[in-house]
């Protein structure tokens, strides 16, 4: 085996530092406040925290001022427990008014009636991704834990939520949803795996224990890709499926059990200094 030299053994820890000063920086409840994870939080139950996960997630791109804004509109429609809109298939009484940018109504009617069809299968959203990362080999919390995960686990699991929401839509994919096997990014999806598994607090939520945070993926957006590539941390030119596995490869050498916790850290660089 080839050691790092020895100026690459100074540079690797003092960038560690650097991460690790930033994710406590960030890490703190007054990120919540202007970030699309404050919705999630505002709930008690499993069902609703997952769903307005998954739902704030798919509309966090552009400024965040109108995200929030869009994301406020969008739970207004479904009344106090997304859960229940689903389950009782309120979704039917939405019309096609623009909810964000290039999502309607349809389009949360789309994401209503995959989600009540996900929990008719699985039970939950959590069941769903833990039963493709168990088929793919990935140590679960009763197995050995904090193990790099096996195979493609989280990307199975993505895969796996896609095609059940289009089966619940007649076959039909929503470009709101990002297909894995066509490289891409998958940044939202990512996003809301990373607020429902990650179990440090506060801004992450923690809700889904069976599933290790080791098995997560980067959620590569704009502001953490320009730090990442800043820091020499990502190579590769693309925002897509290969620089994300790039990217927390590397980070994985930092914190094996939790390599995603840098996202934070990454996002306010970027942020910072953009």
């Amino acid at each position: 085996m080839t050691l790092p030299s020895p100026r690459k053994r100074r540079i690797i820890p003092a960038l560690k530092r650097e991460l690790d000063r930033w994710y406590r920086r960030v890490n703190r409840p007054e990120f919540i406040l202007n970030d699309p994870v404050q919705f999630p939080h505002r709930y008690t139950d499993p069902a609703d925290i997952e769903i307005a996960a998954f739902l704030a997630a798919s509309i966090a791109w552009g400024r965040r001022e109108l995200i929030l804004r869009s994301a406020e509109r969008m739970f207004a429609l479904m009344g106090p427990s997304p859960a229940a809109f689903v389950m009782s298939g309120a979704c039917r009484r939405l019309k096609d008014s623009c909810v964000h940018r290039t999502f309607f109504e349809k389009d949360l009617k789309y994401f209503c009636r995959g989600f009540r069809a996900c929990y008719a299968q699985y039970g939950s959203l959590g069941a769903l991704f833990a039963s493709a990362l168990s088929a793919a080999g990935t140590a679960l919390p009763e197995k050995p834990a904090a193990a790099p995960p096996a195979g493609d686990g989280i990307w199975k699991g993505i895969s796996l939520f896609r095609e059940t929401m289009a089966r619940a839509n007649n076959g039909s994919y929503t470009k709101h949803i990002a297909d894995p096997a066509a490289g891409s990014a998958c940044k939202r999806i990512n996003l809301a795996l990373r607020w429902l598994v990650r179990r440090e607090g506060p801004v992450d939520i923690g809700l889904w224990k069976n599933i290790p945070p080791s098995a997560l993926y980067m959620p590569l957006d704009i502001h953490s890709a320009r730090s990442s590539r800043r820091l020499g941390l990502l190579a590769r030119k693309s925002n897509d499926r290969k620089a994300v596995v790039e990217l927390t490869e590397k980070l994985r050498g930092f914190c094996p059990s939790d390599p995603v916790k840098y996202d934070l850290a990454l996002f306010g660089m970027g942020v910072m200094f953009r």
